[in-house]
């Protein structure tokens, strides 16, 4: 096409064919320069290590021994023993507590408000100092005792007025002992524990998820220790979690996941940021989650994950390539792990590019019939 375009240079068509064909040469010429319009990864430099001063890179293609590597070096999350060894007893009353106390056969005792009030209204109140007050036996200290504890406390000192009571205890609103939950779960606050030991997988079920929530770093602190878990990867292992109770105290803090993203560029459906609420997350779910590749546009054989480092001055950064173009590479994909900020581009396909700097040189397809026309105009007027 280039020697098409000088031979009608020098030939002796009319200045306006003369200039259409310098334009045609010079396009043809930048074809095979670096420079091409739109985002383009260049990586006919790739691997190298440059000067001390320059970026460390290198291209590593995807292939079954990398994901074989990759799948073994995963670290596989187990449950801390601290967790697991607590074994939560009886429940403990604790302030705040509303205690229904029952003495039968005595409703003077039991519902001194009347049985038409309200449930509080014939309860009694754990204060701040641990005690409630009670007929006939005045003030007992009741946080800090088992239900049973209580019960037989209560009884004892009934028993001087009363011959052989008969005394139930039961928790009507509890308050005294709980959990705080912060952050993206759909409640926060403090969770109140009841006479039936919660577990870690029923508070977060009872709390729920926020849409933005990152269940992979979970964060629980208790006895001013701090613990972080990765709630996906601890069910896809089969993870026991319901051997975590909680315990009075217990914070639970789930972040979002707005700091850990994949982004994906290039020449995909829906290019953009993904959120990234797990650990695992593979490449086939990336391109899936942006609708795939575009079929029109892109290189299948230039599917990039881009893998930064903390450090570029001293660590060697990775580049990895998936080659598209055999539906083998689609198993392959989806056994490759993506991890947080990494960035999956699609280059275009070398025909993408140079339509992109035609279009750009030439405002529109009708530039050329134009000046065609125009050249034949002043072919008729000049004969």
């Amino acid at each position: 096409m280039e020697g098409f375009a000088l031979s009608v240079l020098h030939t002796g068509s009319s200045p306006v064919h003369r200039t259409l064909a310098v334009i045609l040469a010079a396009t043809v010429g930048l074809q095979g320069c670096m420079f091409s319009p739109g985002q383009h990864l260049d990586t006919s430099d790739l691997p190298h290590k440059g000067p001390p001063d320059s970026p460390r890179f290198e291209l590593v293609p995807i292939t079954p021994r990398l994901v074989a590597t990759q799948k073994a070096a995963r670290i596989v999350e187990t449950l801390p023993a601290e967790l697991t060894s607590y074994a939560p007893g009886p429940y403990v009353i604790g302030i705040g507590d509303v205690l229904s106390i029952t003495v039968w056969e005595h409703p003077e005792l039991t519902t001194p408000a009347g049985a038409q009030q309200a449930p509080d209204a014939n309860g009694r109140l754990v204060r701040p100092d641990g005690r409630l007050f009670y007929p006939y036996i005045g003030e007992i200290e009741a946080a800090g005792l088992t239900i049973e504890e209580l019960r037989n406390s209560i009884a004892e000192r009934l028993a001087r007025y009363i011959e052989s009571p008969q005394v139930d205890v039961a928790v009507t609103r509890f308050g005294g002992r709980r959990v705080i939950l912060t952050g993206a779960f759909g409640n926060t606050g403090p969770m109140p524990l009841t006479t039936v030991p919660m577990t870690l997988p029923a508070a977060v079920g009872q709390a729920g998820v926020g849409g933005g929530a990152d269940i992979a770093r979970l964060i629980f602190k208790r006895d001013g220790q701090e613990y972080r878990l990765d709630l996906d990867a601890l069910n896809r292992g089969g993870a026991e979690l319901d051997r975590i109770y909680l315990k009075d105290g217990d914070q639970l803090h789930l972040p979002t996941s707005d700091s850990r993203r994949v982004f994906v560029l290039g020449e995909v459906n829906s290019p953009g940021p993904l959120s990234f609420r797990s650990r695992n997350m593979n490449l086939t779910e990336v391109i899936g989650s942006v609708r795939g590749l575009r079929q029109e546009t892109s290189d299948p054989q230039a599917v990039y994950v881009i893998r930064g480092v903390q450090d570029p001055e001293r660590d060697t950064a990775q580049i990895f390539q998936l080659d598209a173009d055999s539906p083998v590479s689609m198993v392959l994909a989806a056994h490759f792990q993506i991890e947080p900020q990494d960035v999956v581009y699609v280059g275009a396909a070398g025909i993408t590019r140079w339509n992109r700097f035609i279009s750009q040189l030439f405002p529109s397809a009708t530039f050329l019939s134009t000046g065609r026309g125009v050249g034949d105009d002043i072919d008729a007027i000049t004969e």
